[in-house]
């Protein structure tokens, strides 16, 4: 009988900046877990260890930063920003930086009749797969990306997001 292959170990840093994500107290659990399915689910090797953060702020914040960062002057749900090339991956013990904004993700969960704990979820899991080098730009990179949040979603027993509405889709 053969072992399974040991898989490597993200190591997560989640800071909350914002005082209004304690409507959601597991935040963190959630997306350690998340994170964990995302990882063994991506097909991307990574070096055991490697670590990201997930910043848990607000409107406000994200908003500055997308207007820095993105030419954008309005809040959005996530932002991700890859600290290395795709090519790098295997090798970075850094992957990268989540920021997350709680009004607009709590507005969109409400909206789409969701429940906060699974947008958030899927937020958290589609930060990660940006930072890994997956985008949504064409078409048929969005389909694969989204098929992908589905499958890790699935294992997380959260119904597909993009279902009911395609019109929901991350902002940023």
């Amino acid at each position: 009988m053969t072992t399974p292959p040991v898989l490597p170990t993200l190591c997560p840093d989640i800071e909350r900046e914002s005082p209004l994500w304690d409507c959601l107290p597991d935040a963190e659990a959630l997306a350690e877990r998340a994170l964990d399915i995302a990882a063994e689910k991506s097909g991307i090797a990574f070096l055991d260890g490697a670590e990201l953060s997930i910043l848990l702020s607000d409107d406000d914040h994200i908003r500055a930063v997308n207007q820095e960062w993105r030419g954008i002057d309005k809040p959005t749900n996530v932002l991700s920003f890859p600290a290395v090339t795709p090519e790098k991956i295997a090798r970075a013990p850094f992957l990268g930086d989540i920021i997350l904004a709680q009004e607009t993700v709590a507005r969109e969960a409400l909206a789409d009749g969701k429940a906060l704990a699974d947008h958030f979820t899927h937020l958290v899991i589609h930060g990660y797969l940006h930072l890994l080098g997956f985008d949504h730009i064409n078409d048929q990179d969005a389909e694969k990306m989204e098929a992908l949040e589905t499958a890790i979603l699935a294992e997380l027993d959260i119904p597909d997001p993009y279902a009911e509405s395609a019109a929901e889709r991350p902002t940023h």
